[in-house]
């Protein structure tokens, strides 16, 4: 594929588009690039006198602030796996878009997928593969280090976690968008994933979740054929850096390994927020004359400054000796849980949670 430039971007598809990076790469590519936006979630409305998700107010406020600033942005909630969606979407492109997207960006992370072909409710499991593990984690309602154990997982669950989490939907995202023609020349897509240090890997690597991004990884090398055959454009998997959010909150391990890593990266100044990598892909990778910079395998590494030897040395050396008494000492289990917090809307500074607020908004979602 010949270089990209920022002004090659300019429709742009986020499906995931309501938290984390998802969120953070609509962010990037609206007010960062000038890059019209549209944004799949699934998430719950309020209804009578109940709020709505954290994610959907997120998109109230994404709106409003496109509306203020004159940009073009629209959304359509609903169950990115299903047909249904696939179909409103490729009629948004098709007319209020302008015809074709630049960008596909495969952001979705969720517990479980109902398989509109075969009708088969797979549900995803954080297990490791072959035997059980055991190993430190933090109990974030007790905030105290714990030991946890969690038995080696089925074929049955191995099967699903990558029917959930691979990239059988991810293909057919493009596949759809493909048929009807509405993948741009050079039109490129990204799906994010992570990998994590050699701590991680027994619960993550090696466990059902890597599973599944090995097909992940399996299906950017099948669809970047098919899109430089097609429309001389390319896929690639993003390896991201660790941050808080609601999934990677449950995986054992991870809850304390972030913690360790938030305090060294801050202390050294190299600590990223999402909006962060979302630039960063966009201005070292996907705007880059020449195109992304991978690795052996193809892979975008944004967790490379995440990787460094520095980093991963320091947090090895405290990761032994965090304990409940020292968690506050050695680690950034504060950062952790107010970042955890936020995803909720609480902990936000500058807000006054005593004082009554309207919860019966409207994101203008189209379907």
């Amino acid at each position: 594929m010949e270089g990209t430039k920022a002004a090659d971007l300019r429709n742009v598809l986020v499906i995931g588009a309501s938290t984390g990076y998802g969120l953070a790469t609509r962010i990037a590519a609206g007010w960062g690039l000038g890059c019209r936006t549209l944004g799949v979630f699934l998430e719950k409305p309020p209804a009578r006198r109940r709020t709505a998700s954290a994610g959907y107010y997120n998109s109230v406020a994404l709106h409003a602030a496109a509306s203020r600033d004159g940009m073009w942005a629209r959304s359509v909630n609903g169950d990115a796996f299903s047909d249904g969606v696939k179909d409103a979407v490729c009629r948004i492109v098709a007319g209020d878009m302008g015809g074709q997207v630049d960008l596909v960006v495969y952001s979705v992370a969720a517990p479980k997928r109902s398989n509109p072909r075969t009708g088969t409710v797979h549900t995803s499991s954080l297990k490791p593969i072959g035997q059980s593990y055991s190993g430190k984690t933090i109990d974030l309602g007790r905030s105290s280090v714990t030991n946890a154990t969690v038995p080696p997982a089925r074929q049955t669950e191995i099967n699903d976690t990558v029917a959930v989490m691979g990239g059988q939907d991810w293909r057919w995202w493009i596949e759809a968008l493909l048929a009807r023609g509405l993948l741009a020349a050079g039109a490129r897509t990204v799906s994010y994933s992570y990998e994590g240090p050699e701590l991680t890997w027994p619960i993550y690597k090696h466990g059902t979740i890597g599973a599944a991004k090995r097909h992940l990884r399996a299906t950017a090398d099948q669809l970047n054929r098919m899109l430089a055959d097609r429309v001389g454009g390319g896929a690639w998997i993003s390896v991201n850096k660790a941050v808080v959010t609601q999934a990677s909150s449950a995986i054992p391990v991870v809850p304390l390994y972030v913690s360790l890593l938030f305090r060294v990266m801050k202390s050294i100044g190299l600590h990223e927020s999402c909006i962060d990598q979302a630039n960063r892909l966009f201005a070292g990778h996907l705007c880059r004359p020449g195109g992304p910079r991978v690795d052996s395998r193809r892979m975008i590494r944004l967790d490379d400054l995440e990787m460094r030897e520095e980093v991963q040395a320091a947090v090895s050396e405290s990761w032994p000796r965090v304990d409940t008494e020292s968690l506050n000492d050695l680690t950034d289990f504060a950062g952790f849980r107010r970042d955890f917090n936020q995803l909720f809307g609480f902990d936000v500074p500058g807000v006054d949670y005593s004082k009554p607020v309207e919860t019966q908004l409207t994101v203008p979602a189209v379907r």
